[in-house]
Protein backbone atom coordinates (compact mmCIF):
# COMPACT_ATOMS: atom_id res chain seq x y z
CA UNK A 1 0.00 0.00 0.00
CA UNK A 2 1.39 3.35 -1.00
CA UNK A 3 2.05 5.96 1.66
CA UNK A 4 1.89 8.82 -0.84
CA UNK A 5 -0.99 11.20 -0.15
CA UNK A 6 -2.70 13.17 -2.85
CA UNK A 7 -2.94 16.96 -2.47
CA UNK A 8 -6.68 16.62 -1.77
CA UNK A 9 -6.11 14.02 0.95
CA UNK A 10 -3.33 16.10 2.49
CA UNK A 11 -5.62 19.11 2.55
CA UNK A 12 -8.39 17.06 4.18
CA UNK A 13 -5.96 15.74 6.80
CA UNK A 14 -4.78 19.27 7.57
CA UNK A 15 -8.36 20.44 8.02
CA UNK A 16 -9.09 17.51 10.28
CA UNK A 17 -5.96 18.28 12.30
CA UNK A 18 -6.96 21.91 12.73
CA UNK A 19 -10.45 20.89 13.85
CA UNK A 20 -8.95 18.45 16.35
CA UNK A 21 -6.50 21.06 17.64
CA UNK A 22 -9.33 23.59 18.04
CA UNK A 23 -11.48 21.01 19.85
CA UNK A 24 -8.59 20.19 22.21
CA UNK A 25 -7.94 23.88 22.86
CA UNK A 26 -11.53 24.54 23.86
CA UNK A 27 -11.57 21.46 26.09
CA UNK A 28 -8.44 22.69 27.87
CA UNK A 29 -9.57 26.31 28.05
CA UNK A 30 -13.33 25.95 28.38
CA UNK A 31 -13.72 28.73 30.96
CA UNK A 32 -11.62 31.15 28.95
CA UNK A 33 -13.47 30.27 25.76
CA UNK A 34 -16.84 30.92 27.37
CA UNK A 35 -15.53 34.17 28.81
CA UNK A 36 -14.14 35.45 25.50
CA UNK A 37 -17.24 34.36 23.63
CA UNK A 38 -19.24 36.45 26.06
CA UNK A 39 -16.93 39.42 25.53
CA UNK A 40 -17.22 39.06 21.76
CA UNK A 41 -21.00 38.98 22.00
CA UNK A 42 -20.96 42.06 24.21
CA UNK A 43 -18.70 43.90 21.75
CA UNK A 44 -21.07 43.04 18.91
CA UNK A 45 -24.04 44.32 20.93
CA UNK A 46 -22.23 47.55 21.83
CA UNK A 47 -21.19 48.09 18.20
CA UNK A 48 -24.75 47.50 17.05
CA UNK A 49 -25.99 49.97 19.66
CA UNK A 50 -23.48 52.61 18.58
CA UNK A 51 -24.40 52.10 14.92
CA UNK A 52 -28.10 52.45 15.73
CA UNK A 53 -27.45 55.55 17.86
CA UNK A 54 -25.33 57.23 15.17
CA UNK A 55 -27.91 56.56 12.49
CA UNK A 56 -30.81 57.66 14.66
CA UNK A 57 -28.97 60.85 15.61
CA UNK A 58 -28.21 61.52 11.94
CA UNK A 59 -31.90 61.09 11.15
CA UNK A 60 -32.77 63.57 13.90
CA UNK A 61 -30.21 66.10 12.64
CA UNK A 62 -31.37 65.77 9.05
CA UNK A 63 -34.99 66.23 10.14
CA UNK A 64 -34.09 69.34 12.14
CA UNK A 65 -32.13 70.78 9.22
CA UNK A 66 -35.00 70.02 6.85
CA UNK A 67 -37.47 71.72 9.20
CA UNK A 68 -35.24 74.81 9.45
CA UNK A 69 -34.91 75.00 5.66
CA UNK A 70 -38.67 74.61 5.29
CA UNK A 71 -39.17 77.53 7.68
CA UNK A 72 -36.69 79.60 5.70
CA UNK A 73 -38.54 78.87 2.44
CA UNK A 74 -42.01 79.45 3.90
CA UNK A 75 -43.99 82.44 2.56
CA UNK A 76 -44.99 85.47 4.58
CA UNK A 77 -48.60 86.59 4.62
CA UNK A 78 -51.22 84.46 2.94
CA UNK A 79 -50.91 80.75 3.70
CA UNK A 80 -50.26 78.53 0.66
CA UNK A 81 -53.31 76.72 -0.83
CA UNK A 82 -52.06 73.33 0.36
CA UNK A 83 -52.06 74.53 3.94
CA UNK A 84 -48.26 74.45 4.29
CA UNK A 85 -46.11 76.47 6.64
CA UNK A 86 -46.37 80.27 6.52
CA UNK A 87 -45.73 83.26 8.79
CA UNK A 88 -47.81 86.40 9.36
CA UNK A 89 -44.81 88.77 9.30
CA UNK A 90 -41.18 88.75 8.19
CA UNK A 91 -40.04 89.46 11.75
CA UNK A 92 -41.82 86.39 13.12
CA UNK A 93 -40.43 84.28 10.30
CA UNK A 94 -36.84 85.43 10.89
CA UNK A 95 -37.15 84.66 14.60
CA UNK A 96 -38.50 81.17 13.89
CA UNK A 97 -35.77 80.43 11.32
CA UNK A 98 -33.03 81.67 13.64
CA UNK A 99 -34.44 79.59 16.50
CA UNK A 100 -34.58 76.44 14.35
CA UNK A 101 -30.99 76.73 13.15
CA UNK A 102 -29.69 77.79 16.57
CA UNK A 103 -31.35 74.79 18.25
CA UNK A 104 -29.71 72.46 15.76
CA UNK A 105 -26.32 74.02 16.51
CA UNK A 106 -26.75 73.87 20.29
CA UNK A 107 -28.03 70.29 20.36
CA UNK A 108 -25.81 68.78 17.65
CA UNK A 109 -22.74 71.00 17.55
CA UNK A 110 -19.85 69.58 15.54
CA UNK A 111 -22.07 67.74 13.06
CA UNK A 112 -22.20 68.53 9.36
CA UNK A 113 -25.82 69.64 9.76
CA UNK A 114 -24.82 72.05 12.53
CA UNK A 115 -22.13 73.59 10.32
CA UNK A 116 -24.66 74.03 7.52
CA UNK A 117 -26.88 75.82 10.03
CA UNK A 118 -23.94 77.96 11.16
CA UNK A 119 -23.12 78.87 7.57
CA UNK A 120 -26.75 79.82 6.90
CA UNK A 121 -26.94 82.05 9.98
CA UNK A 122 -23.67 83.70 8.94
CA UNK A 123 -25.22 84.56 5.57
CA UNK A 124 -28.20 86.12 7.38
CA UNK A 125 -25.80 88.18 9.51
CA UNK A 126 -24.02 89.33 6.37
CA UNK A 127 -27.29 90.36 4.72
CA UNK A 128 -28.17 92.35 7.83
CA UNK A 129 -24.78 94.10 7.88
CA UNK A 130 -23.56 92.31 11.01
CA UNK A 131 -20.09 91.75 9.57
CA UNK A 132 -18.42 90.82 12.84
CA UNK A 133 -21.00 88.16 13.66
CA UNK A 134 -20.90 86.81 10.11
CA UNK A 135 -17.12 86.57 10.17
CA UNK A 136 -17.16 84.73 13.50
CA UNK A 137 -19.61 82.12 12.24
CA UNK A 138 -17.90 81.67 8.89
CA UNK A 139 -14.56 81.26 10.63
CA UNK A 140 -15.95 78.51 12.85
CA UNK A 141 -17.17 76.62 9.78
CA UNK A 142 -13.89 77.25 7.93
CA UNK A 143 -11.85 75.93 10.87
CA UNK A 144 -13.91 72.88 11.82
CA UNK A 145 -16.29 71.68 9.10
CA UNK A 146 -15.36 69.13 6.44
CA UNK A 147 -13.40 70.28 3.40
CA UNK A 148 -16.44 71.09 1.27
CA UNK A 149 -18.27 73.30 3.75
CA UNK A 150 -15.00 74.74 5.00
CA UNK A 151 -14.19 75.88 1.47
CA UNK A 152 -17.57 77.62 1.17
CA UNK A 153 -16.95 79.47 4.42
CA UNK A 154 -13.45 80.48 3.29
CA UNK A 155 -14.89 81.85 0.06
CA UNK A 156 -17.30 83.97 2.09
CA UNK A 157 -14.50 85.14 4.39
CA UNK A 158 -12.48 86.27 1.39
CA UNK A 159 -15.44 88.32 0.17
CA UNK A 160 -15.79 89.94 3.60
CA UNK A 161 -12.07 90.74 3.50
CA UNK A 162 -12.53 92.50 0.16
CA UNK A 163 -15.46 94.49 1.57
CA UNK A 164 -13.30 95.54 4.52
CA UNK A 165 -10.33 96.41 2.25
CA UNK A 166 -8.25 93.51 3.58
CA UNK A 167 -7.10 92.61 0.10
CA UNK A 168 -3.96 90.75 1.16
CA UNK A 169 -5.95 88.49 3.50
CA UNK A 170 -8.55 87.78 0.81
CA UNK A 171 -5.82 87.00 -1.70
CA UNK A 172 -4.20 84.49 0.68
CA UNK A 173 -7.48 82.68 1.29
CA UNK A 174 -8.33 82.49 -2.39
CA UNK A 175 -4.85 81.37 -3.42
CA UNK A 176 -5.22 78.50 -0.95
CA UNK A 177 -8.61 77.61 -2.43
CA UNK A 178 -7.11 77.68 -5.92
CA UNK A 179 -4.44 75.25 -4.76
CA UNK A 180 -6.92 73.06 -2.87
CA UNK A 181 -10.24 72.98 -4.78
CA UNK A 182 -13.18 71.02 -3.39
CA UNK A 183 -16.45 69.64 -4.71
CA UNK A 184 -18.14 72.88 -3.62
CA UNK A 185 -15.49 75.44 -4.60
CA UNK A 186 -13.58 74.81 -7.81
CA UNK A 187 -10.30 76.43 -8.80
CA UNK A 188 -12.18 78.57 -11.35
CA UNK A 189 -14.65 79.75 -8.69
CA UNK A 190 -11.81 80.81 -6.41
CA UNK A 191 -10.10 82.56 -9.32
CA UNK A 192 -13.30 84.37 -10.30
CA UNK A 193 -13.84 85.60 -6.74
CA UNK A 194 -10.25 86.82 -6.60
CA UNK A 195 -10.57 88.60 -9.96
CA UNK A 196 -13.83 90.29 -8.94
CA UNK A 197 -12.31 91.45 -5.68
CA UNK A 198 -9.23 92.86 -7.40
CA UNK A 199 -11.13 94.97 -9.96
CA UNK A 200 -10.98 98.18 -7.84
CA UNK A 201 -7.31 97.89 -6.82
CA UNK A 202 -5.59 95.73 -9.45
CA UNK A 203 -7.72 95.93 -12.60
CA UNK A 204 -5.07 94.65 -15.02
CA UNK A 205 -4.42 91.56 -12.90
CA UNK A 206 -8.17 91.03 -12.70
CA UNK A 207 -8.45 91.46 -16.48
CA UNK A 208 -5.94 88.68 -17.11
CA UNK A 209 -7.77 86.26 -14.84
CA UNK A 210 -11.18 87.09 -16.26
CA UNK A 211 -9.89 86.77 -19.83
CA UNK A 212 -8.71 83.25 -19.03
CA UNK A 213 -11.99 82.41 -17.29
CA UNK A 214 -13.97 83.63 -20.30
CA UNK A 215 -13.14 80.26 -21.90
CA UNK A 216 -14.46 78.34 -18.89
CA UNK A 217 -17.64 76.33 -19.38
CA UNK A 218 -18.48 76.85 -15.72
CA UNK A 219 -17.93 80.60 -15.41
CA UNK A 220 -17.38 81.89 -18.93
CA UNK A 221 -20.49 84.08 -19.13
CA UNK A 222 -19.98 85.42 -15.60
CA UNK A 223 -16.39 86.32 -16.45
CA UNK A 224 -17.44 88.17 -19.61
CA UNK A 225 -20.02 90.12 -17.60
CA UNK A 226 -17.45 90.94 -14.92
CA UNK A 227 -15.05 92.28 -17.53
CA UNK A 228 -17.55 95.04 -18.24
CA UNK A 229 -16.83 96.39 -14.76
CA UNK A 230 -13.16 96.91 -15.65
CA UNK A 231 -11.95 100.45 -16.40
CA UNK A 232 -10.94 101.15 -19.98
CA UNK A 233 -7.28 100.78 -20.88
Amino acid sequence: MTTHLTRKELKQDNVALKVEETFDFFNLHKKEAVRYAGIAAAVILVAAGIYYYINSQRDIREQMLGDAMAAQAAPVGTAPPNGGLSYPTETIKKAAVNRAYSTLISEHGGSTEAYIAQYTLAADDLDAGRMGEARKKYQDVADHANANYSSLAKLALAQIDFIENKTADARNILKDLQDHPTDFVSKDQATFTLAKGLIPTAPEEARKMLSTLAQSKELGSAAVTAMQELPGK
